[in-house]
């Protein structure tokens, strides 16, 4: 299973957020630069996850995201499910069906891959996905050092 860009944006921006212990929380900007991708794209990944309940995000000074407790303790296969949608590996419909929808086996051999590849995940969480050696690393991706 591949995940979309704006998932794997999403994982790295609360695996990030869930090992930042400064006083100051983070910004989107910060987050943005400490994984590398345009500040456009993470307000975006942000948002979504603020509409999860994932983060929390508060603007003006003293402002900045925070990974909330859902954040840090909920299901990476929920997170996934949630980000990835309902949507089939394959579609079999559209413009031109496929000839073999009727009579296809694949269709259910690939959705049973799917919900295995999350169950897979279901088990992990945020705060799992950032001990060593990930968490070390992590913290080492901006320039700016907890305060």
């Amino acid at each position: 299973m591949r995940l979309t860009k704006f998932t794997d944006l999403a994982l790295r921006a609360v695996m990030r957020l869930a090992v930042f212990e400064g006083d100051t929380p983070l910004t989107t900007r910060e987050v943005a630069e400490a994984v590398n991708v345009p500040y456009a794209h993470m307000a975006k990944v942000i948002t979504r996850l603020q509409h999860l309940g994932v983060v929390e995000a508060r603007r003006g000074r003293g402002g900045g995201l925070e990974l909330t407790g859902l954040g840090r303790t909920a299901s990476v296969g929920w997170l996934v499910r949630e980000l990835e949608g309902e949507d089939e590996v394959v579609t079999c419909e559209g413009d031109t069906p496929c000839p073999l929808r009727g009579a296809c086996r694949l269709r259910g051999a690939l959705r049973e891959a799917q919900e295995a590849f999350h169950r897979a995940l279901d088990p992990l969480t945020v705060a799992d996905l950032v001990t060593a050696p990930t968490g070390p690393v992590l913290v080492g991706l901006t320039s700016r050092r907890p305060d």
